[in-house]
């Protein structure tokens, strides 16, 4: 009975160190997308709180990004967290 509860107790242990370690995988991810606003964007943005599709192709001189994001079907989808591609104008297309 005892190694059954140890056994448990493992089991246990190893789901919360693993949900953890996944839970701090994407708090660095969500970290390292919130740069600092002169840096420029990188291919796969993250949307913030408050930022608009707008706001966001001028940051990131992508007059086209309605047109690359076809999960969006309006200018008002926009929500934190929301996963954008990228491209600035004078990169290739």
């Amino acid at each position: 009975m005892a190694a059954k509860k140890l056994s448990w107790c493992c089991a246990l242990l190893l789901m919360v160190l693993l949900v953890s370690s996944c839970r701090n995988d994407v708090d660095a991810l969500l970290w390292a997308s919130r740069g600092s606003s002169d840096q420029p964007c990188d291919e796969i943005y993250v949307v913030r709180e408050g930022e608009t599709l707008q706001t966001i192709s001028e940051k990131c001189d992508d007059p086209y990004i309605l047109e690359e994001n076809p999960h969006i079907q309006d200018f008002d989808d926009v929500y934190p967290g929301l996963v954008l591609k990228i491209t600035p104008f004078g990169g290739n297309r």
